[in-house]
């Protein structure tokens, strides 16, 4: 927990002025050099001291960003959709005499991934604690995500970025997530919701087609992936975690198996000895398992994605308007940050490490008179942000090359 003093508003308004990169923001966001209605029409919301939360704010330029960020000096802002008016002029465009219409048209397919959506399998922390053990969940849900939305999906422009305290953000910038309505929006998070059921619902993985009374169905070819990756990660989960070890923990893992003979038997010898551990539980439960048929082999299989798989909040990624905080924003609570996260090197993460706003503050003094954020631990994060952006302004050239040639053969 960061002490007040840590992100105060003297503390903030350092920050903004010297060290937050408006200009990669701006580039990422408008997706060219010179400004258009992808960054002029977009909504910025900004909460201030106090709580007072500022929505409908529009900027032309990156200039136009950073001078109001350090007029407001906000605690944190969010970034919103590209709307079909400027945000500052809705109430003209929503009158009846413009004839227009204030509506979002483009917007990142966002996502959020919380650790305390992971409580009920974690034992390491709880609530807003989180620790690098417990992030091993998170890196899990990266690498699940990011290969499913490539792979499923064909997006590639994806910005991952560390949320400052207990979880992580995802920013789909491709062209055809831009332009996703929410009614698509939603399918694509159906599509990748695999979890869904509160705390009295104990199994909560229920993703097989038709079965019979012997056969439970297959696992659909879109979560094999997701199923491998869960399983290469179990044993050292469950040897760090111990989600079983116990009574409540083995108790809930044995209200997932649906065949009563097998619960009975392991239910009276693990209350004969408490103190098996969590990977020699499982290793008992699946001899149990050996040749008694698919339905409890296929159980074995949801149990790993019910404790492995990402647990998204579907609400955030389901409308265009929803706001998210922008990255590189200071999290008020830890002061840490909201950086970019490689996913190729996800596991390396510690949340714990990342710097503080006090810590490139006093970076930046040690670089002496004219240092800006390249003289700091903020560099290679920016720069991650700007190779993301390379890539993103390389497939609007692409765009715009293959519009022309199709023009002129439609002309020709």
């Amino acid at each position: 927990m960061a002490d007040s003093a840590e992100t105060s508003p003297e503390v903030m308004l350092q920050f903004y002025r010297m060290l937050y990169p408006f200009k990669s923001i701006f580039t990422w966001l408008n997706q060219e050099h010179a400004p258009k209605d992808l960054f002029t029409n977009r909504e910025f919301a900004f909460t201030l001291q106090g709580d007072v939360y500022l929505r409908y704010n529009c900027f032309s330029n990156a200039e136009e960003l950073k001078k109001q960020v350090c007029a407001l000096n906000p605690t944190r802002f969010e970034i919103g959709p590209m709307y079909s008016s400027r945000p500052s002029e809705r109430k003209l465009a929503r009158s009846v005499k413009s004839g227009k219409l204030f509506t979002p048209l483009k917007r990142e397919l966002v996502f959020d991934i919380d650790m305390t959506d992971y409580d009920g399998v974690r034992t390491c922390c709880t609530s807003a604690g989180i620790c690098k053990r417990c992030w091993a969940f998170i890196a899990n849900a990266v690498r699940v995500l990011d290969s499913a939305l490539r792979t499923q999906f064909g997006y590639h422009q994806l910005l991952w970025v560390y949320s400052g305290r207990r979880g992580i953000h995802l920013w789909v910038s491709d062209d055809e997530a831009m332009g996703l309505t929410d009614e698509l929006r939603r399918a694509v998070v159906g599509a990748l919701t695999v979890i869904e059921g509160g705390k009295e619902m104990a199994k909560k993985v229920n993703v097989r087609g038709m079965g019979t009374k012997s056969h439970p169905g297959d696992l659909p070819p879109s979560l094999w992936h997701a199923r491998d990756e869960g399983s290469r990660m179990w044993y050292p989960l469950l040897d760090d975690q111990e989600c079983f070890l116990s009574e409540d923990g083995w108790r809930t893992l044995l209200k997932l198996v649906p065949d009563k003979k097998i619960v009975e038997t392991l239910e009276k010898r693990w209350e004969k000895q408490p103190g098996i551990k969590s990977s020699k539980k499982w290793d008992e439960l699946k001899a149990e398992v050996k040749g008694t048929g698919a339905r409890n082999l296929a159980a074995l299989e949801d149990i790993i994605l019910q404790y492995t798989y990402p647990r998204l909040d579907a609400e955030v990624s389901k409308h265009r308007n929803h706001l998210l905080k922008a990255p590189f924003c200071v999290h008020p609570k830890t002061g840490r940050v909201c950086v970019p996260v490689d996913p190729n090197r996800v596991e390396n993460f510690d949340p714990n490490a990342v710097p503080t706003v006090m810590q490139l503050l006093q970076e930046l003094d040690k670089a002496g008179e004219g240092a800006n954020w390249e003289h700091t631990s903020l560099k290679p994060y920016v720069d991650m942000l700007d190779r993301h952006v390379v890539g993103i302004l390389d497939d609007v050239r692409k765009r715009e090359r293959a519009r022309v040639v199709l023009q002129h053969d439609l002309n020709w």
